[in-house]
């Protein structure tokens, strides 16, 4: 998979915007806006909402999140995703 950097855009809230992301993030970006039935510019709109700085690092920090989730329903699904189980050697 290439590591380039890609500017991407999107209409959101009637304007177009621009950000720039590897292929690999905008892969797993389009499988989440897949899996939950949506336009990538309604996932993109959602997550520039909510954003904190710039909306690039916004989006690869919404892609790890979503696969650091997934990941942990993988090992345990009692627990919510996110959390992992803390040994007594922590």
């Amino acid at each position: 998979m290439s590591s380039d950097v890609r500017k991407r855009s999107v209409t959101i809230a009637g304007h177009r915007t621009s950000f720039s992301l590897e292929d690999a993030f905008w892969s797993e970006l389009q499988g989440i806006a897949t899996r939950r039935d949506m336009a990538i510019a309604e996932l993109v709109a959602e997550v520039d909402e909510g954003r904190d700085g710039n909306l690039s690092s916004a989006l690869r920090l919404y892609v790890l999140a979503d696969l650091q989730g997934r990941l942990g329903r993988d090992r345990d699904p009692d627990m919510p995703s996110g959390h992992e189980e803390a040994t007594e050697d922590q």
